[in-house]
């Protein structure tokens, strides 16, 4: 694909080869419906191909950096076999050409993150978050696993207790909190978020790509160690879809109110 190819991601390069990615459905705080979604799984191998481009920030249009999976697409997808497995090899191939990508990427985390933009976000090399952004793995509140990206970097980042807590109960964790839990690299105002990852960013740009690219590449190793766990997290994850508490907590999400889980019920 050209970069004029995608519909709701905007790009900027620079002359010094740093290109700027915006996720740009401001209207939706940037939800990821099917389009997006698949776009998320292209966009790093047309980056890859790019020769003009060395490093890469992403970012949010708007207040959001990206609030999540559209809510009318995913509960499309409840009880829809061929739907679920499109989107688990979406999830992966989200994952997978992010660790494959040779040349960094930098997040700006300047507002809400959730679902496929967590994942891109969490899975970019260095993360700069507002200190008043938020983010959560909020797919026990819809009533599946936690798939997408959690399995292959949560216990890294934080531990595994942390990883446990926080995906278990899909609470939020803010900026302040993330950078002091290892979760993302640095946290400052946010006014400042964006200038500063573009100037880790112009800094990367002007170094070594070769030992830059090899020093990412080999770190790389440990998360992909892990696949076969976060391979196994992704199959969990699609499997809950064809469940009825997939149906229930997204209609729960939808209407303002606690979920009724149909498996919390006692006997």
């Amino acid at each position: 694909m050209e970069y004029s190819d995608y519909e709701h991601l905007l790009f900027d390069l620079k002359p010094n080869g740093v290109l700027t990615i915006t996720i740009n459905r401001p209207e939706v705080m940037n939800a990821t419906n099917a389009r997006l979604h698949w776009e998320l799984t292209q966009v790093w191998d047309t980056v890859a191909a790019d020769d003009d481009t060395n490093v890469v920030v992403i970012t949010g249009a708007g207040k959001a950096f990206s609030a999540g999976g559209d809510l009318n697409w995913v509960e499309g997808q409840v009880g829809d076999a061929a739907g679920v497995q499109r989107i688990q090899k979406e999830a992966a191939d989200i994952v997978y050409r992010l660790l494959a990508l040779e040349k960094p990427v930098i997040s700006a985390i300047n507002g809400v993150a959730v679902g496929a933009g967590l994942a891109v976000a969490l899975m970019a090399d260095i993360s700069v978050m507002s200190e008043t952004a938020k983010f959560t793995d909020g797919h026990v509140k819809l009533g599946v696993g936690a798939g997408d990206h959690a399995a292959i970097i949560w216990p890294l980042l934080c531990g595994m207790s942390k990883a446990k807590y926080y995906l278990m109960t899909a609470e939020f964790i803010n900026g302040v909190e993330a950078e002091r839990m290892g979760m993302v690299s640095l946290c400052l105002p946010l006014e400042e978020v964006l200038p500063k990852a573009m100037e880790i960013a112009d800094k990367l740009a002007a170094g070594s790509q070769q030992a830059i690219r090899g020093t990412k590449s080999t770190l790389n190793g440990w998360m992909q160690m892990a696949a076969p766990i976060f391979e196994n997290s992704l199959r969990m994850e699609m499997l809950c879809f064809l469940g009825e508490d997939a149906a229930e907590g997204i209609a729960a999400v939808k209407e303002k109110r606690p979920a009724v889980f149909p498996s919390a019920k006692k006997a």
